[in-house]
């Protein structure tokens, strides 16, 4: 009988297939007995992402009396991040603002929970323990509970706050405290340096969560608006890192590579959620303000009792037809408003006064007046008052008066 071949396409295609796949087979073999034969060399060459040891005592035969050397694998997932936060996170916990609702059945206002935040225990003295938190986090509270690591409830009390640091103080009972917070210092951290944020982003389901980064500045200003009326009344000095810091994270702790706490983080100061852009209040700056909280449960600042914004917010064809300022002037801040008895009243300043120096330094707004008060001076000492009055320049001196 004769041979018959109907050459057909699909015959031609599987002969081309068997052709193609012999050398594949053949060169996955030839790989996989390089790589077999390379291996141990590489091992010895410590070319290899990780560690492979090679147990001499450990080799198995096999059935034709061959032998299997087995090589055991390791890696340390221990490194001295994860050794800080499991040293740190006992001491930084959750703090839930309740406040009173009003009942419409039966008239009573039962607490219900208004916010979340968190906080750092930095201190325990006898049968109390101290937490440091952000004001914004329990503004408002009619009750304060803090949350341990280990969901453990504990009712705490209000010390005081204070609105311009962002900062507040509680105080609970220490049986149950496992950890205090060592403080490092906030001023003598370096850009670069590494940072870990630890918090409870989004609320106490996402409790104990760390992020981490590096410091990104220091002494950053931030602008504060505390009444929304779109103007700046303050400026806080923060640390800034790229640390994962959202809402929730409020109150929580920056801390350094060593563990030691540098800053208490604030998304209040971010405002927005930015990638990248997080801020913390110094710890440096936080101690003396934390501690006057914990004696006297408010921060004493002095006050002149004016009224005032920055000449800058004037139409500068008012500086010459309405204050009547000199060209000379460039900048002060004129006065909207006298309040009666106040040391300005005492002093004989006036709404349309344009003030210009304190104790001879410049003035511009609102800001400069606040942190030259609040830094340099204390209620009961006098400060020195350069003003313009009709277009004519001014002195006066005046007691600093406590803030209420």
């Amino acid at each position: 009988m004769g041979y018959y071949d109907d050459h057909s396409p699909a015959t031609r295609q599987q002969k081309k297939r068997r052709g193609y796949m012999m050398p594949t087979v053949i060169g996955l073999v030839l790989g996989a007995v390089l790589v077999l034969l390379a291996l141990p060399a590489l091992v010895q060459t410590n070319l290899l992402p990780y560690n492979i040891t090679v147990p001499d005592d450990e080799n198995e035969s096999t059935e034709d009396g061959g032998t299997i050397r087995s090589e055991q694998v390791e890696y340390d997932v221990n490194t001295q991040i994860t050794d800080v936060v499991k040293e740190v996170t006992p001491s930084v916990v959750g703090v839930v603002n309740l406040q009173n609702q009003s009942d419409f059945w039966n008239s009573q206002n039962n607490p219900s929970q208004a916010g979340e935040g968190s906080g750092v225990i930095y201190k325990t003295e006898g049968e109390t323990a101290y937490v440091v938190t952000n004001n914004h986090v329990i503004e408002g509270a009619s009750e304060i509970e803090v949350v341990l690591h280990d969901d453990t409830r504990i009712p705490a009390e209000l010390i005081g706050g204070d609105v311009f640091t962002d900062l507040a103080v509680l105080k609970m009972s220490s049986d149950q405290v496992e950890k205090v917070a060592e403080i490092g210092s906030s001023d003598s951290v370096k850009v670069g340096e590494p940072a870990i944020a630890i918090g409870n982003p989004l609320g106490l389901r996402f409790a104990g969560s760390v992020t981490k980064g590096i410091i990104s500045g220091t002494q950053r200003a931030i602008p504060q608006d505390f009444n929304n009326d779109g103007q700046e009344d303050w400026q806080s000095e923060v640390i800034q890192t790229d640390a994962a810091i959202n809402p929730g994270n409020s109150g929580g702790a920056l801390i350094n590579i060593k563990g030691q706490l540098i800053g208490i983080n604030s998304m209040k100061i971010a405002q927005s959620s930015i990638e990248g852009i997080g801020f913390a209040i110094p710890i440096d700056s936080a101690i003396p303000i934390i501690e006057e909280l914990e004696k006297t449960g408010q921060v004493t600042r002095p006050f002149i009792g004016v009224e005032a914004y920055g000449l800058n917010e004037v139409p500068s064809s008012e500086w010459q037809s309405t204050l009547n300022l000199p060209e000379e002037v460039e900048g002060g801040l004129y006065i909207r408003s006298v309040s009666q008895m106040s040391p300005a009243a005492k002093a004989g300043l006036e709404p349309l006064d344009v003030i210009t120096e304190l104790d001879g330094e410049p003035v511009n707004d609102i800001i400069d007046l606040r942190k030259y008060l609040y830094d340099k001076k204390e209620p009961g000492e006098e400060i020195k008052i350069t003003y313009y009055r009709d277009g004519e320049q001014n002195t006066t001196t005046l007691t600093l008066d406590t803030q209420e």
